[in-house]
């Protein structure tokens, strides 16, 4: 099993003035010549961590993250306006011109991956490569899996018990009754409700890794914002059209892509990674017989670091 790249530092950070009042984090480590690989992380809401810069191996790499609008260090924190999937399109295109990159392998993981898709639908030429991990399409499918019960069958105590967190008449439509909630004034509500958020997004991705007793006590205002950006791209239909990620994919069949997803991933079922495959049929396509959504653990580990090094020779 590889494990992941030793720990490195940025030798380079930054913050991308864009056309608004976002400014975007930058920092870039690895290799100043390497190959260009921008990882586009989670959420929507989640930022960077350290630890993504060990995907890649620093020598062969020039490892590229960028924190979207309103996430992570970008400023101002939590910011919704302004704040759209067309904008962080152009977010990611405005830093590839400033770096003066021709092409760029994309890494991204559920939302991230989404991203990736999306950008590369609209800038083909100008993507060497992708690796989609945990795949999330944004149709309403893939929400109503998550908003509307679907999931709630395998974890009912937890589901149960975010619907309870809302007024009893806002739960026929709980995506409604939970935006209704979270920018309420009544604070004692919004963080009832964050909580119960929370604890059911952390079941769901970490299954029998979760642990109750380890559940936020306390909701800060930086964890509200985090929640309401989720929620607000949900609210949105992800800014894109129904089904709109498949239905352009003959664009991207020329580009070398590698699909990563875990059998008992329950955030973004199965049936997500093998429809995009159906259209991608190119594309090397892994399922990973142990793993769920989230990139940890031996097996995941190792096939992310397997597919950046196969893309790293396909690519030198």
């Amino acid at each position: 099993m590889k494990p992941l790249y030793p720990k490195i530092s940025p030798y380079n950070t930054f913050f991308l003035e864009t056309k608004s009042q976002h400014t975007v984090y930058i920092e870039e480590s690895g290799t100043p010549n390497g190959i260009p690989v921008i990882f586009l992380h989670g959420g929507p809401c989640s930022g960077t961590k350290p630890h993504h810069r060990c995907f890649f191996n620093p020598e062969k790499y020039r490892i590229i993250l960028m924190d979207q609008r309103g996430c992570g260090l970008s400023r101002p924190y939590g910011e919704l306006k302004n704040n759209s999937t067309q904008d962080l399109i152009n977010d990611i295109e405005l830093l590839r011109q400033q770096l003066k990159i021709e092409k760029w392998l994309l890494f991204g993981g559920s939302w991230g991956g989404t991203l990736a898709l999306l950008y590369a639908q609209q800038y083909s030429e100008n993507v060497s490569a992708m690796i989609i991990r945990g795949v999330f399409l944004a149709r309403k499918r893939d929400l109503d899996w998550f908003m509307q019960g679907i999931a709630g069958n395998i974890y009912p105590e937890c589901w149960q018990n975010l619907v309870a967190s809302i007024p009893e008449n806002d739960r026929k439509n709980l995506l409604a009754g939970l935006c209704s909630a979270l920018w309420s004034e009544n604070e004692l509500l919004q963080r009832r409700v964050a909580k119960a958020w929370m604890a059911w997004g952390a079941q769901v991705a970490l299954g029998d890794a979760y642990e109750k007793n380890g559940e936020i006590e306390h909701v800060t205002e930086k964890m509200l914002q985090q929640i309401q950006m989720e929620l607000h791209y949900a609210k949105n239909n992800y800014f894109i059209d129904e089904n709109q990620i498949l239905k352009q994919c003959s664009k991207l069949c020329s580009i070398p892509t590698i699909i990563i997803h875990g059998r008992y991933d329950l955030v973004c079922p199965m049936e997500s990674a093998l429809s995009l495959h159906k259209v991608l049929p190119e594309a090397q396509y892994h399922v990973l017989p142990n793993s769920g959504h989230i990139a940890k653990g031996n097996e995941m580990i190792d096939a992310l670091i397997t597919a950046t090094n196969n893309m790293a020779n396909i690519l030198e």
